[in-house]
């Protein structure tokens, strides 16, 4: 039976992968010092909100056999619609992307700083190559068999993170049910949900299930796997704030300090613990940044988005490589991290209403369009995005 699971262990857990960034790690942590557990209701949400689009976007690429970016291309039929869109798509994804690589490669970058000596710029080289070699080989098996051992490594690496400060299940469980909103909370709670709720991996689903699953009979491991994968990031991400509410102190902005606030608590054990899982979430995203760009890229320009083809390679090469130099360079390019932030603070919502769109074709889809369940939680979903992307572009303009 476990074999058998394990066989039909897909894409889920990459796109688990894509979004325990450091991004995300930082951000958890950040909400369980400041707030305690009372922010965990929020990862629920969150949860939910992306297994429901995310099951949207496998059984498109299942049932449809293209990608999400694919789709959109031949479905607007306006032009100056369709070149507007595939602009916001491609400045949002591959440029967001590239801007992200680099907070994804320090990440990873300060995880093994934490346990071993060396320099950030021969570290990020290190994870470069280690990323470049993964994506090089082509191949979807290997690539799967490799962020799914990361992704165990990480989960098991903050689990026994959480387990190791001893929290209080009667107050996780209030966290979780009863919706709390602290003084100056409203913003961790948008930032929570929208590194969840993530524009990229709805492109990224609908390409990689494509790559495992090849008949209709398979969308129900497809849904099987968004599920338990999605689950499961959140469990990592309710981890995190879990061992981040154990520190009472207000110094820590990052996984890399929760660190070294834990040790002296908890031993050096959590510390080295803590260190392994940043290390897998930066290196699982910085692999699956430069995926999902290339696969974007392709199905908005309408290349071939084969592994091994020369376009694909090129889009992802030139993220990965753009990553390097920013995280080894040091240099913080906080403009086009903004320019990233306005992009998918409008993408998001834009995706997903095209995403619903798609879902209600019987031309696409046949008989496995949405239902009037599924439309339901989308719109309300589609109306939070809006929400969310409002709030994130206010944000970025310091407005809020």
């Amino acid at each position: 039976m476990i074999r058998n699971w394990f066989k039909n262990i897909g894409p889920g857990p990459l796109v688990a992968a894509a979004f325990i960034g450091p991004g995300t790690v930082t951000l958890c942590t950040i909400a369980g010092v400041n707030f305690g557990y009372a922010l965990l209701w929020a990862m629920v949400l969150s949860v939910v909100a992306t297994i429901v689009l995310q099951e949207m976007s496998a059984r498109l690429g299942v049932v449809s056999q293209k990608g999400l970016a694919e789709v959109i291309r031949t479905e607007i039929k306006q032009p100056l619609l369709k070149t507007l869109t595939v602009i916001l798509i491609l400045s949002a994804i591959v440029i967001g992307n590239a801007a992200y690589e680099a907070g994804n490669i320090s990440g990873s970058v300060l995880g093994l700083q934490a346990i071993f000596d060396g320099s950030s710029t021969f570290f990020s080289v290190l994870i470069g190559v280690i990323a470049f070699a993964l994506l090089f080989i082509g191949s979807y098996k290997v690539l799967e068999r490799a962020l799914v051992a990361l992704v165990i490594l990480m989960s098991l690496a903050f689990l026994i993170t959480a387990i190791m400060t001893k929290p209080n299940l009667t107050d996780i469980f209030r966290g979780v049910f009863i919706p709390k909103f602290p003084d100056e909370s409203l913003l961790t709670i948008i930032g929570l949900i929208g590194t969840t709720v993530v524009p990229y991996n709805l492109f990224l689903h609908a390409s990689l299930v494509k790559e495992k699953w090849h008949k209709i009979g398979d969308l129900k491991h497809a849904r099987k796997d968004t599920i338990v994968a999605v689950v499961l990031g959140g469990i990592v991400s309710m981890c995190i704030i879990i061992s981040a509410a154990a520190i009472q102190s207000s110094e820590i902005g990052n996984a890399a300090d929760l660190a070294k606030g834990l040790e002296p608590l908890f031993g050096s054990f959590s510390k080295y613990f803590l260190a392994i899982g940043l290390f897998a979430a930066g290196i699982t995203s910085a692999i699956t940044a430069p995926l999902a760009a290339a696969y974007v890229a392709c199905g908005c320009l309408g290349w071939s988005s084969s592994l091994k083809s020369k376009q694909f390679r090129a889009v992802w090469m030139l993220i990965l490589v753009l990553g390097v130099l920013s995280a080894s360079s040091g240099i913080k390019s906080i403009e086009i991290i903004k320019f990233a932030q306005v992009t998918n603070g409008i993408l998001l919502p834009v995706i997903a209403g095209f995403l619903i769109w798609i879902m209600n074709k019987q031309s696409i889809l046949g008989k496995h369009k949405n239902t009037l369940k599924q439309n339901i939680f989308g719109f309300i979903i589609l109306a939070a995005t809006m929400f969310l992307g409002a709030k994130s572009i206010l944000k970025v303009f310091e407005l809020v």
